[in-house]
């Protein structure tokens, strides 16, 4: 009995279901060393009708069901797995600060919760947040320095079907259906505590120059601080600049790299760089650890440049579910395989997709040497509506805030495939994101619609699923027509999928680029689908989807696949980049170079050489 419970417990530890999940620092770029992860069993009730306010549910003590953190009720993961509609969802679980914060002011972080929060401690309320994508904290210092138990309750909504919210790939419809997937709802990230000095510094944005070899560092301050504020890099333990400045938000941090290491797929070199706050008597009141990767990417002529020679895309299109997880990876490392798994195949970055993905994914983008567009979850929104236009801006400037100190990221594109605006407020919208986007960050190019009708862009784009190379060569190139008449180029969308254009050729009556001077990217491509079975006719491909009539072998497939890529190799002069469609299927979408689980559909040593092909002059 007694060799039974040992072998039972050695069992457990093994696959260590004691485990924390997500137990790692969800903030890379912006690390503390002493938090609380908040992650693990908390209860929940789910609220159907809208009536936990009325029935004072943030007075909970507890619920009677249990739930996994930072699972969203949607997946396996959360112990949970409900997939129908979930318009409200309350959770709890007990805090308490630790006896070493005393005198510490201590903030409860949210990484992200689907869509629109409300956060309580014993009842009162300490906070809002709008979106469902970006990070938000409060300071709940008053609420439990006491040392005490106190109990936290978080109210989730979400209407996905409103048109009011972004929602991405998350399926409007009850069932999943072509390329709409299962939905999360509520907590989705990791949810914990850190104490942080009253004047503690809040943010540092980083811009790094590699042209007057120097980082440029603006700081803000959770309150303004008589003391001071000291920046160091540093290569391995080497000091490399150092530069102490006054800690208020009118400062800026210049350091100077007489011999700077660029980050570039080829050496993604990461400098260390840490921030100290000193009160005016000279004490450390906060320390962060960060890093920075110098480079520059900007667009000249129709091509893109990272550390200005000319640098070709050839980008998959990730759209981060996880089979257990829905949009939450199970564990870091699968963030990590994610981008090794794509690499193997020979792709030199992602587009990411219509989804906000977590900052650890872009950490290990930041290491690995993989570059990334960040995108917002666009689709289930009206492009049209003001309302729509600010809950959207709002959420955006914070994701661009969040990321944009990450070096692997090159390009913002905030949205999908929008080919049906209205010829006032849509223009207006887009021409708006542009401007706010240069103003948060001036040193990425801005890629208004992906796929989509261009108002206001950096870089030109468009999506063809056109299965025959030869035909997908000539819909693209014949008389550069995607250059030469936008409206003409929406038909050819229209044709591709079988539809007819909308009739009030008015809606397009803007101004729209007839000709221009700027990288064109074919940031949507492919999509062969493949089931496993297909060549034995013992995969059911009619319960699939996606694009075009699939090929009937391998080798069909792998020829396929190859001529495309061919065709585009022989327009470079013209086309500067791509992005295949996708890295893994997903639930019912069987087009990826990856089954869902991750598991491999082909002879990577193959796929890795079509996608590896890149024009002569580029990096």
């Amino acid at each position: 009995m007694k060799k039974s419970i040992l072998c039972l417990l050695a069992l457990m530890m093994s696959v260590n279901i004691w485990a924390q999940p997500r137990a790692e620092y969800p903030r890379p770029q912006f690390e503390r060393q002493d938090w609380v992860n908040l992650n693990g069993d908390w209860t929940y009730r789910f609220d159907f009708v809208g009536e936990g306010l009325e029935k004072r549910l943030y007075e909970s003590k507890g619920f009677d069901k249990t739930i996994t953190v930072p699972f969203c009720p949607e997946s396996k993961l959360s112990g949970v797995g409900y997939t129908d509609f979930i318009n409200n969802i309350w959770y709890h679980r007990s805090i308490q600060m630790p006896a070493s914060w005393e005198g510490k002011n201590v903030r409860l972080n949210f990484q992200a919760v689907y869509y629109n929060s409300e956060v309580y401690i014993d009842g009162a309320l300490v906070g809002r947040h709008f979106g469902g994508s970006t990070g938000f904290s409060f300071d709940v210092t008053k609420s439990v320095a006491d040392g005490k138990q106190h109990s936290l309750v978080v109210h989730a909504y979400s209407d996905t079907r409103t048109m009011k919210q972004p929602a991405g790939k998350q399926n409007v419809r009850l069932n999943q259906f072509e390329c709409m997937y299962t939905r999360t709802t509520g907590i989705w990230q990791t949810v914990w505590m850190e104490p942080v000095a009253e004047k503690g510094l809040q943010s540092a944005q980083v811009i790094t120059d590699i042209d007057q070899k120097q980082i440029v560092i603006r700081p803000q301050f959770y309150s303004q601080n008589g003391g001071t504020l000291t920046a160091t890099l540093k290569d391995g333990g080497k000091v490399v600049a150092k530069q102490t400045v006054n800690a208020n938000d009118a400062s800026t941090i210049v350091l100077n790299v007489k011999s700077p290491k660029l980050w570039s797929p080829a050496s993604p070199f990461l400098y260390d760089l840490v921030y100290e706050v000193k009160d005016a008597a000279g004490n450390v009141v906060d320390a962060v650890n960060s890093y920075v990767g110098m480079r520059k990417f900007h667009c000249e002529g129709n091509k893109t440049y990272l550390n200005n020679e000319p640098f070709y895309q050839r980008l998959v299109l990730d759209q981060g579910f996880y089979p257990n997880g829905i949009w939450t990876a199970p564990s870091d490392e699968a963030l990590k395989h994610d981008i090794e798994l794509s690499m193997q195949a020979g792709f030199n970055g992602a587009r990411l997709h219509q989804k906000v993905f977590e900052e650890r994914f872009h950490y290990w983008a930041d290491k690995l040497g993989y570059i990334t567009w960040g995108e917002a979850p666009s689709w289930g929104m009206d492009a049209n509506d003001p309302e729509v236009a600010r809950n959207f801006m709002t959420e955006w400037s914070e994701e661009v805030a969040r990321d944009r100190n990450h070096p692997s990221i090159v390009t913002w594109t905030p949205m999908n495939e929008e080919f049906w605006p209205d010829r006032v407020q849509f223009p207006r919208f887009v021409c708006d994101l542009y401007d706010l986007t240069k103003r948060l960050d001036p040193t990425r190019p801005f890629h208004d619609v992906s796929g989509g009708v261009h108002v206001k862009t950096d870089i030109y784009s468009s999506h063809n699923y056109e299965q025959n190379p030869e035909r997908l060569k000539e819909q693209i190139f014949n008389g550069e027509r995607w250059f030469q008449a936008p409206h003409e180029a929406i038909d050819i969308y229209w044709s591709n999928f079988g539809y007819n254009r909308p009739t009030d050729v008015n809606r397009y009556d803007y101004p729209l680029y007839e000709k221009p001077t700027m990288p064109y990217i074919l940031d949507e491509f492919g999509g062969i689908k493949w089931v496993k079975g297909q060549d034995t006719n013992t995969g059911n491909s009619n319960a699939s989807w996606g694009y075009g009539e699939p090929p009937h072998s391998l080798e069909e497939f792998y020829a396929r696949l190859e001529g495309q890529v061919d065709a585009l190799m022989g327009m470079a002069e013209n086309v500067w980049g791509y992005c295949y469609t996708q890295l893994t299927d997903v639930e019912q979408e069987q087009n990826g170079v990856y089954f869902y689980d991750r598991s491999s559909k082909f002879d990577m040593k193959r796929i890795h050489a079509i996608f590896s092909k890149k024009p002569a002059n580029s990096k």
